[in-house]
């Protein structure tokens, strides 16, 4: 049992269990009565997203590492709060009875939330299944030498 960090609207891994979104807002133009259907979630848990301030600060220039550093250090502040650390402690304890997903919208994992919420889980002692190594792994059993870590080398 374990928990992985998804990206929402991508496909479903077999045995991925309940898809919980940590995003700010559901997903635009898509009916609430889909979401589940078309891969995004199954259960809605802003309280995991960064903040409504956050976001809107994230989105107003393009990432640097300086940004990133800022970004990081907030968003974490953020989720050193009670209710954040009671949720994190209960998804931690899920994961190792449960399959489930928790994921966000970035293309970039790296320079997402969800990367820093993986940390934070597994700070709490959660079974984290790490999705870069299983797509290392796939890559090598396909006979490619790409490093998930490092498109395009």
């Amino acid at each position: 049992m374990a928990v992985r960090i998804v990206r929402l609207g991508s496909a479903r891994a077999r045995g991925e269990g309940v898809r919980i979104g940590t995003v700010r807002r559901p997903p635009r133009g898509v009916p609430k009565s889909e979401y589940g259907h078309r891969n995004f979630f199954d259960v809605w848990l802003p309280e995991l997203a960064p903040s409504a301030p956050l976001v809107k600060w994230a989105l107003s220039q393009p990432w640097s590492d300086r940004r990133w550093a800022t970004y990081r250090r907030r968003y974490l502040a953020e989720m050193h709060r009670p209710p954040a650390q009671r949720l994190l402690s209960m998804l931690s304890a899920l994961s190792h009875t449960a399959n489930f997903s928790v994921g966000c919208y970035c293309d970039d994992e790296q320079r997402c939330h969800r990367s820093l919420l993986a940390r934070l889980l597994r700070d709490h002692g959660a079974a984290v299944r790490d999705s870069a190594s299983r797509y290392r792994k796939r890559q090598r059993s396909s006979g490619s030498a790409v490093d998930a870590r490092r498109p395009g080398r």
